[in-house]
């Protein structure tokens, strides 16, 4: 329920009044009127009651008056007024809302009643006696209406809203519904008839009155121009009308983009300096178009239309930032090209057809490039130079050239090294001038095939500038290897083989690498050629076999026999080694699997026999036994030991690098000590010294004017620290700064002296005897020394 103004209540009351009249005719003349039934039953029951059916009653809501709003009468046809009928209410709002007049009948609202919190109330009524309480009417069920009022404004229940539309729409596009709704009855009267309306937005935007739908009114609205629009509608009951009520909403329209807008150059030349060091494949220059579009419609794409630099330079968007990005794709050389002009188009990569009549998208722009000068290394003439040279050429033998060159305008000399740690053994040499290659020792193919070595060409003006090339020299193959063979051959004989057997098939090696393959050729050697034992057979592809040339070896007779065997290859000059085959006797099976050989030749071929063995194996066991005997020995021996250190700990030696306190420190040691010689010590017994010796403590001898006083000092000192049982149980060092007793001479220093300006009288010095003699003479009086 919602109070009204004081217009509002004046209106509202008068109503109520000519309602009030109206409803309370219509209860009443309702309760008066005999319930209709058929002629039939009027005749078969003429004493059943009437007048107590009805089927509700109206009450206007908002109701303002102080005194109880009347709502209705029951009434039944047995009320003789009396007051021996009572009137029951019950139901909804019974007692609280609605009460009743138990005598008369009569029903008030004693609330005020809001149709939008509750449109009616079912309510029960009956009458019964009041002595007997039984009811004399049936229990009957009639309904209170609630009769709206306009007191309830529309309301915009999604609001606000926000929607979007494509700029440059045509009039009449859609944008967007709203809806407003409205508590009143929509039934009763116009209360709930809404009509919408445009309060802000024009000349923009419109709306239909009855269906809230929002619609562009202007053409070409640009979203470069104004991105968002603010509306505002209202929605107002009883069909518009004076005196409805209202309610607004706001509506917050945004043009999305359309790619209605081509890319443009800001400046119709752009120019960039590179230098002409700058690597391949970097950015020489960025360059960007402006689009008003955002989004995909703001994507461009650019490339090079003509130009002089298409062969050396590319162009691509980076797609992030949506510039040109220019890169090199060749390297840049200021002496042979100082510039370069590109022209550059700028395409969008989204095109709206719709728009297209609206001119070309697409812009274009001049690019010149001026390549700058850089202070560049040498450069060689190749950038691998490739060399062969024989493995056995001489040192300083001259290998080939390399060359390189300043490219700048000042086309500085050169100078040329190699980088050693290309070459550590320092095998070649180069000319600083020339750049002439020249071997520095002896190669070796067979060690080393190729060298790949760094040559450094520097600029003489400019050392820092230093260019870099590289050589691959070959060693080309000269036969200064034997033949021989590739392994220690293992060969036998059957006493029992026929002669022409073949009995082993050697071959060769050989490290060099002729240039048409090797080619060995086998026999024996000169002095073996009466052998009448075996004989070489030359295969013809460089392996031979070892026939024997008789039958029957007995290996009781001869159990070893050294085959010379001479190979030869096919070099230039040919080499030849004389290779030993060594061959044993052995007995063999009917299928030549020898059973036993000799073994000292076979079995052991280091040449060791089994007595041998046999005796190694005794040194070896006595040598085990000695081990073990001593690490036994050892084992007792330093159980002793330790009982021993036990016993007499004072052998230790113990290193302490602690420093003293100086003077003030009194807890190490007793300072009196060090200080008096005739000091004497209480005689206390050692904790580490066996109870029954005892070292007595000498009586201190009398000072005498020899050394011996420093001695004397010494051995009492030690007999203290010997004897003292604080002292620590181990050897230490200790240091005595005693300087004696004294000197008849007193104190010679001049400190005593200093604070009298009058002259000292040292004539007392000459009678001190000859040790001052020399301070009699430098300090006595001059009269004196002279008398003397």
């Amino acid at each position: 329920m919602k109070p009204g103004g004081g217009h509002f209540d004046c209106v509202l009351a008068i109503a109520m009044i000519f309602l009030g009249l109206g409803v309370t005719s219509q209860s009443e003349s309702s309760l008066s009127l005999p319930r209709p039934r058929p002629p039939q039953m009027q005749e078969a029951h003429r004493r059943v009651k009437r007048g107590w059916v009805w089927n509700q009653f109206f009450v206007l809501e908002e109701y303002t008056g102080m005194d109880p709003l009347y709502v209705g009468k029951l009434h039944s046809d047995v009320d003789r007024g009396d007051g021996s009928i009572k009137y029951v209410l019950s139901g909804e709002g019974a007692g609280s809302i609605f009460i009743i007049d138990e005598s008369t009948g009569d029903i008030h609202a004693t609330k005020r009643l809001d149709r939008e919190e509750q449109a009616y109330y079912a309510l029960r009524a009956q009458a019964v006696d009041r002595l007997t309480n039984k009811p004399v009417e049936p229990l009957s069920q009639f309904i209170v209406k609630i009769q709206d009022i306009n007191d309830n404004e529309p309301r915009f229940l999604d609001g606000p809203y926000l929607t979007s539309i494509p700029e440059m729409s045509p009039v009449g596009t859609s944008v967007i519904q709203v809806t407003a709704t409205d508590a009143d009855d929509p039934t009763y009267g116009s209360s709930a008839r809404v009509v919408y309306s445009i309060l802000q937005g024009q000349p923009y935007f419109s709306v239909e009155p009855k269906t809230g739908i929002i619609k562009t009114a202007l053409p070409n609205m640009d979203r470069e121009a104004k991105d968002r629009y603010l509306l505002v509608i209202q929605a107002k009951d009883m069909v518009g009308q004076m005196g409805g009520l209202s309610g607004t909403t706001s509506i917050t329209v945004t043009l999305s983009d359309v790619n209605d807008n081509p890319p443009r150059f800001s400046r119709r030349f752009y120019q960039y300096n590179v230098p002409e060091s700058l690597p391949v494949a970097s950015t020489v220059a960025k360059i960007k178009a402006l689009d008003d579009d955002i989004g995909p419609n703001a994507e461009m794409e650019y490339r090079i239309i003509d130009g002089d630099g298409l062969s050396i330079l590319q162009i691509s968007t980076d797609k992030e930032t949506q510039e040109g990005i220019i890169t090199l794709q060749k390297e840049l050389d200021f002496e042979n090209k100082s510039s370069y002009n590109l022209k550059i188009e700028v395409s969008n990569a989204n095109v709206d057809s719709r728009f297209q009549p609206l001119g070309p998208f697409t812009d274009t722009a001049s690019v010149r490039l001026v390549v700058e000068d850089v202070d560049e290394a040498p450069h060689f003439s190749s950038p691998l130079y490739r060399m062969s040279v024989s493995e056995a050429a001489r040192a300083g033998t001259a290998i080939g050239t390399v060359s390189a060159h300043d490219p700048d305008t000042t086309n500085s000399p050169v100078r040329y090294s190699i980088d050693r740690n290309t070459d550590l053994e320092r095998y070649f040499n180069i000319d600083a001038n020339t750049g002439v290659i020249t071997i520095a020792k002896s190669l070796d193919r067979e060690t080393n095939e190729e060298h790949n070595i760094t040559v450094l060409a520097m600029e003489s003006q400019n050392p820092a500038q230093v260019g870099r090339g590289s050589v691959l020299i070959s060693l080309v193959d000269v036969n200064d290897n034997i033949p021989e063979f590739p392994m220690e051959y293992e060969t036998f004989v059957c006493e029992n083989t026929n002669r022409g057997k073949i009995i082993q098939k050697i071959s060769a090696v050989d490290r060099d690498k002729p240039p048409s393959g090797h080619h060995f050729y086998f026999s024996l050697a000169p002095g073996a050629g009466s052998n009448l034992n075996f004989t070489v057979q030359d295969n013809r592809d460089n392996t031979a076999a070892i026939l024997t040339r008789r039958a029957g070896f007995s290996r009781h007779e001869q159990a070893v026999y050294f085959l010379p065997v001479v190979i030869m290859d096919n070099g230039v000059p040919p080499l030849s080694s004389t290779n030993t085959l060594t061959v044993r006797v052995c007995s063999c099976d009917d299928h030549g699997a020898a059973h036993s050989c000799n073994t000292e030749a076979f079995a052991h071929p280091a040449g060791l026999s089994t007595g041998a063995l046999i005796a190694i194996l005794a040194c070896v066991l006595t040598l085990l036994v000695f081990v073990l005997l001593i690490v036994s020995l050892r084992r007792r021996k330093k159980g002793s030991l330790v009982f021993d250190e036990e016993k007499d700990i004072r052998e230790n030696i113990v290193r302490y690098d602690d420093e003293g306190g100086g003077e003030e420190d009194t807890e190490a040691f007793d300072m009196a000590a060090l200080r008096n010689l005739n000091f004497i010590q209480e005689v206390k017994t050692r904790r580490d010294v066996t109870p029954e010796i005892q070292l007595l403590s000498r009586t201190p001898r009398k000072t005498s004017p020899d050394n011996l006083i420093f001695g004397e000092f010494i051995w009492e000192r030690m007999k203290n620290a010997d004897g003292d049982p604080g002292a620590p149980p181990y050897d230490s060092l200790q240091t005595y700064a005693f300087e004696g007793n004294g000197s008849v001479a007193e104190s010679l220093s001049s400190l005593e002296s200093i604070s009298s300006a009058s002259d000292q009288n040292y004539d007392y010095l000459s009678d001190w005897g000859p040790r001052f003699k020399k301070l009699a003479d430098m300090y006595g009086s001059p009269k004196r020394g002279a008398n003397s």
